[in-house]
């Protein structure tokens, strides 16, 4: 009998006890959070059972503030919607870069926090380098490496050519001291280069884990709107091509930049994904040179300046935001040594492709099934829009048969599995790309409400364009 009084009394201390320190630790637990799509779990896991990604869990701490407490809160200043005076409007910084200007909807918005991200080697700390010390030379500006030592930027800017010394450099791997310094001066610009290398010590994790991302980025970006500072961040991109770090990254920030093209030569893209301040249609040419990122002015001019007419060979009138650009289509037609026929495509979906040579196979007279396609957009340029459709299939017949266009003119037009060419907006900005740099015209769709453009030449389906427009 003794024996059970003891037994409850240890029964009921323990329960005091754990209770005790599941009260503790609920305060301060640690979650597991993925990284490609942000689920959370309780326990780590191989794999995500939201998105089904192996080895995407990562440590998160989870701080427990009462912050449902209505006794800790401030009631809120209410203000009437009412109009924006000057002193509300948005005031923006120059670039010192006119593509970068028109991406960002004008220069860098004074307290907005903008990432950009890109392929390792394409250009990020370059041009973000390059702005700083473009943007130095008025305005107050701070360079904050985590990857680099003093004397290693120093370096690359002299390469660079990037002189102004008025810039201010720094090293730093810790978001603490980084807040610290943005509070204490008076700087328009800072730039963190990267922000995946950055850690701040309220997260015990390892620096590029998703806590330590995600927490870095609110301390750095409280403190820029409250100093109203601007705010520059580096980001690293996964394998895949996306923002490395939890989705919630780019939610977190107002501007995402992408940059974009072939790390080792040819045009560079500066995309906007994302832009609380002005539109995403816009986008940035550049060129690496020895002096880094030059802007180009008129891109189509560059990809078409090495061109030979020859069969296979078809010029594109495609857009890129709000810009058309010109770009050559290459198509390489060979009959297979092997029992399959090869496909390749670059800088253009291999699957588009399959899709068009199984359409023209059916609604033309043309056999490619035992034949090796070879398909090339040159410089580097990567393109989805699907008014690529009918140049690519044109290049596809005019390799195949040996046959070079008829017309001096650029191709456009969307095409269905029936092989009919359908609308595609901005018509008039094609032909006037393509006039400016000496084509007579453009063959695209039928223009089915309004007049037609001068210089259309109208086609229906892919056989008329293939009959009217191909001769040897």
């Amino acid at each position: 009998m003794g024996n059970i009084k003891f037994i409850n009394v240890r029964i009921y201390y323990e329960y005091i006890i754990f209770s005790f320190v599941g009260d503790s630790l609920a305060k301060n637990t640690v979650n597991y959070q993925c990284s490609n799509c942000g689920a959370t779990s309780s326990a780590w896991s191989g794999r995500c059972h939201n998105c089904g990604e192996w080895n995407t869990f990562s440590e998160q701490l989870v701080i427990d503030n009462n912050s449902g407490s209505v006794s800790e809160g401030h009631k809120l200043q209410i203000s009437k919607l009412g109009p924006i005076t000057k002193k509300q409007r948005v005031s923006r910084i120059s670039s010192g870069i006119d593509e970068a200007d028109n991406v960002l909807g004008g220069g860098f918005v004074s307290g907005s926090v903008n990432l950009i991200a890109g392929q390792p080697g394409i250009g990020k700390s370059t041009i973000m380098l390059q702005l700083a010390s473009l943007m130095s030379a008025n305005h107050k500006v701070l360079y904050v490496s985590g990857e680099e030592s003093l004397e290693q930027v120093a370096l690359r800017a002299e390469r660079l050519k990037c002189t102004n010394k008025q810039l201010n450099l720094a090293t730093s791997s810790s978001a603490d001291d980084i807040a610290k310094t943005i509070s204490e001066n008076d700087y328009q610009l800072v730039v963190v280069d990267s922000i995946q290398t950055i850690k701040t010590e309220a997260v015990g994790s390892a620096p590029g884990t998703v806590s330590q991302i995600t927490n870095s980025t609110h301390l750095l970006s409280t403190i820029a709107k409250r100093t109203n500072t601007s705010l520059a961040l580096v980001g690293h991109v996964t394998k895949e091509g996306s923002i490395a770090g939890p989705k919630v990254l780019e939610h977190m920030v107002d501007v995402v930049l992408q940059l974009d093209g072939d790390r080792y030569g040819g045009l560079k893209i500066l995309r906007g994904v994302k832009n609380r301040f002005g539109s995403t249609s816009e986008i940035g040419m550049f060129d690496m040179q020895e002096t880094g990122l030059v802007p180009v002015t008129n891109p189509s001019a560059t990809l078409l300046a090495e061109r030979q007419v020859n069969d296979g060979s078809i010029v594109l009138a495609t857009m890129e935001g709000n810009r058309p650009l010109l770009v050559e289509v290459q198509a390489l037609v060979n009959r297979t040594n092997y029992g399959y026929p090869k496909r390749a495509a670059s800088g253009i979906d291999l699957n588009r492709v399959n899709l068009l040579v199984a359409m023209l196979e059916k609604r033309t007279k043309i056999n490619l099934s035992d034949q090796d396609i070879y398909v090339n957009i040159v410089g580097g340029i990567k393109i989805s829009e699907p008014a690529s459709d009918l140049a690519i299939c044109m290049a596809i017949a005019s390799a195949s048969k040996g046959m070079q266009l008829k017309k001096n003119a650029v191709v456009f037009g969307e095409l269905g599995l029936s092989g009919e060419v359908r609308h595609v907006p901005h018509i008039d900005k094609r032909l006037k790309e393509a006039k400016k740099l000496g084509f007579d015209g453009g063959i695209g769709p039928i223009v089915r409400s309004g007049r037609k453009p001068a210089g259309l030449h109208s086609v229906k389906n892919v056989r008329d364009a293939l009959n009217q427009f191909l001769s040897n």
